[in-house]
């Protein structure tokens, strides 16, 4: 009698046990993507990404990650935002031949999870200086360490090198990952392979894929800012989030020779609007891309010395093109460019040196374009008055009319006017005459057959 609402009750729980699974399971996982130089860019992705993912609800973010540092100033910004998430993080170094250099063997220390897979390293994470000033943003250069940083050398690069350190030491203790390599990746500039950091405790996982790393993963229990999360990973499905316009256009114009290129179209396009006032092209094309360049030159870390000579040796070009030294300044203002384009960035600092090929591009468009004002400038000279009297003196002219009563006197066509002229020898209706003088609204002429009257 009672087996029937029993057997219904027994279904139903299994039921609900059944789609509470499905539920779980469901539960998406983001994966994000990073490649290259750590910036304003990247940055900013990663900051949506992760607001994203919380306002979603997922259980877990995945970074995948290839890069060979980056901006202090851009990295610091990541890692608030990684050590604030209440979603856990775990950062991905894959695939193989990846690395997760300078700014991202912080950023793999300051990950809830750090994995990599096998073919990649980490490492190489002292601080080098950019731009001259000691509030400057400092990169991180994966290959080399500034000499005797600790014990020697010069009292700022000991206090970014110190100050580094303490940084990544902390994010271990946080984590629970190996303080003591940390430090020495900072000091010492020392890299680990993938099998090498899991040995040493650096990393938590090596995975061969991703779907390798999601089962290693299901079941933990990982610790976040909200508490503690257990992770339900084998089933769940993955949701990529890309990089949309406004990363893609920020990372193009952020880049240092993009930032050159639109400083330099800006320029010229305000010559060429101050020179032909009313085009209106030069002027929006110009504004544009010279606002565009202040803006990514305020993102990076600039050499403000080689910011100055960039500005002189534009200068220089402009004054040229408005008053013309034969070359003087021009040239000047090219060698200035130049020099200042050389040290606008370190060249030692991955993703952000200029190639040569471009500077010398750029200055031997900037050299032609100057050359062209100064032979514009010394054609101008070469030729002869053509305005007032000077103008009209020699001009040819067909006659209109002639005076009744004075044959040797009547009117000519010139210039779209009708002039009164006077000449030694009758005139008729059709025939060309030049003019030999002026005298207030009356021109001399002669017969266009005659030779010119010389002036004494």
């Amino acid at each position: 009698m009672y087996r029937r609402p029993i057997h219904r009750l027994a279904c139903l729980l299994t039921l609900l046990l059944a789609f509470a699974g499905l539920a779980t399971a469901a539960t998406p996982i983001t994966v994000l993507r990073v490649e290259g130089v750590i910036g304003p860019a990247s940055a900013d992705y990663l900051v949506r990404a992760l607001h994203r993912a919380q306002d979603q609800k997922v259980q877990l973010v995945i970074l995948e990650l290839d890069t060979p540092g980056g901006l202090d100033s851009s990295m610091r910004e990541i890692i608030k935002e990684m050590l604030a998430s209440p979603v856990p993080i775990a950062t991905y170094v894959t695939p193989s031949g990846s690395r997760a250099a300078s700014a991202g063997t912080y950023m793999l220390y300051a990950s809830h999870v750090a994995s990599m897979t096998p073919g990649t390293n980490l490492g190489a994470a002292t601080p080098v200086q950019i731009g001259g000033a000691p509030d400057t943003p400092s990169n991180k250069q994966p290959d080399q360490a500034p000499p005797d940083a600790e014990h020697g050398g010069d009292a700022m690069s000991r206090k970014q090198v110190n100050d580094a350190a303490a940084y990544i030491r902390g994010l271990a203790q946080l984590r629970g990952r190996n303080a003591e390599w940390a430090e020495q990746a900072v000091r010492e500039a020392v890299s680990l392979s993938a099998r090498e950091a899991l040995q040493l405790k650096v990393i938590d996982y090596v995975a061969t894929d991703l779907h390798d790393l999601l089962g290693q993963l299901d079941g933990k229990r990982i610790a976040t800012s909200a508490g503690e999360r257990e992770l339900q990973t084998v089933n769940a499905t993955l949701d990529r989030f890309d990089p949309d316009w406004r990363v893609r256009l920020l990372a193009v114009i952020t880049n240092p020779s993009v930032a050159l290129i639109l400083m330099m179209i800006g320029i010229y396009g305000l010559i060429f609007e101050f020179s032909n006032p009313g085009t209106g092209g030069g002027g929006v094309v110009g504004g544009i891309c010279l606002l565009l360049a202040l803006y990514s030159l305020q993102l990076l870390p600039v050499n403000y010395a080689g910011v100055a000579l960039i500005l002189l040796g534009l200068g220089f070009m402009i004054a040229e093109a408005f008053i013309p030294s034969f070359g003087v300044l021009g040239l000047g203002g090219v060698v200035a460019f130049i020099t200042g384009a050389v040290i606008l960035f370190d060249t030692d600092v991955p993703g952000y040196g200029i190639p040569l090929a471009l500077i010398g591009t750029l200055a031997v468009v900037s050299a032609l374009l100057v050359f062209a004002i100064v032979s514009m400038a010394l054609k101008a000279r070469r030729q002869r008055l053509v305005s007032g009297d000077a103008e009209l003196v020699g001009s040819l002219a067909p006659v209109i009319r002639i005076q009744t009563d004075t044959p040797a006197c009547g009117w000519v066509q010139l210039q779209g006017e009708h002039w009164q002229v006077v000449s030694p020898t009758p005139l008729h209706p059709g025939q060309q005459v030049r003019v030999v003088a002026r005298r207030g609204l009356q021109l001399d002429v002669t017969a266009a057959d005659e030779p010119p009257i010389e002036k004494r």
